[in-house]
């Protein structure tokens, strides 16, 4: 009977002793920080992978992630420079860099999150605040919005850094417009659209006025100068022809042979047709011509 005692003595000071063992080491996961937590207080801190010893049934231990971790956070409306509200949908990339500060300020994930979603919706209403609508929804180059993006990312990092929080970056998924105004913005931006178009058209037109009216001046050019040089051309033409025919007829005898065949081509133009019938002057060539003298 004494024996069976001391073997369960002995079974429960190994199983005590197991216990305690056990109770003295925790493991570090590489992508964690753990933090050994006596009374309330953290006495240690271990951003190193590995086995730790810790006093058993004293201290706790309490682990935080080092991955950078994504908070959704949930639509929000905010108010722009001309009273328009608008949605803003948007993240945070986020990750604890310092454990201590981390524990005592915040404590855990959730309550950081809650945090995080209270520090970036005021940063976007304060910069929200100071844009007009149209400067948030047009066609300028994204690196504008990026530049935007950039400055509430800095505005809360500045803010979570108290906490032993980097905030990594904000980044916007998108803008929403309330349902009762959304109409008043697309015919805005229809209207903002065909101004732009009629502006084109307008401009092609006087474009094309310029380039007509320089056309018609060009061709009323080149028409003159060659109505210039044909006249000057026919000029040159009968000149010469006039000086073929006094060449040709410089004697009495060629005047008169010359003379004598315009009658005949006269007379000849004069019985073409039906009637037959020349009324002659006696001084006419053709009289004379007809009568023989």
């Amino acid at each position: 009977m004494k024996k069976k005692l001391i073997r369960a003595l002995v079974i429960v000071a190994i199983v005590l002793a197991l216990i305690v063992i056990f109770s003295s080491f925790y493991v570090v996961p590489e992508n964690e920080y753990a933090c050994t937590v006596r009374f309330s207080k953290i006495i240690a801190t271990q951003d190193q992978p590995g086995l730790y010893f810790k006093v058993p049934f004293v201290d706790s231990v309490r682990s935080f992630p080092k991955a950078i971790m994504v908070y959704d956070i949930p639509p929000s409306e905010v108010l722009t420079a001309d009273k328009q509200n608008m949605t803003v949908d948007s993240y945070v990339l986020w990750r604890v860099t310092d454990p201590l500060r981390f524990f005592q300020t915040l404590g855990s994930v959730s309550v950081a999150e809650e945090r995080l979603d209270a520090m970036t919706y005021n940063a976007l209403k304060n910069v929200m605040g100071t844009l007009a609508q149209k400067d948030i929804i047009n066609e300028d180059a994204i690196d504008e919005r990026n530049d935007i993006y950039a400055g509430i990312a800095t505005n809360v990092a500045a803010i979570a850094k108290t906490y032993g929080i980097e905030v990594v970056d904000v980044k916007i998924k998108r803008f929403d417009l309330p349902e009762a105004n959304e109409q008043a913005v697309y015919s805005r931006m229809i209207s903002e659209r065909r101004q732009i178009a009629e502006k084109y058209r307008a401009d092609g037109e006087y474009e094309a006025s310029i380039i007509r009216n320089d056309v018609d001046k060009q061709v009323n050019i080149i028409i003159s100068n060659a109505d210039a040089q044909a006249a000057a051309i026919i000029a040159e033409g009968e000149q010469e022809y006039m000086r073929m025919l006094a060449e040709a007829y410089n004697t009495e005898d060629k005047r008169a042979f010359y003379e004598y065949m315009l009658a005949l081509d006269a007379l000849e133009a004069s019985l073409d047709g039906t009637n037959k019938t020349v009324v002659l002057g006696p001084d006419s060539v053709l009289a004379r011509l007809l009568t023989g003298q």
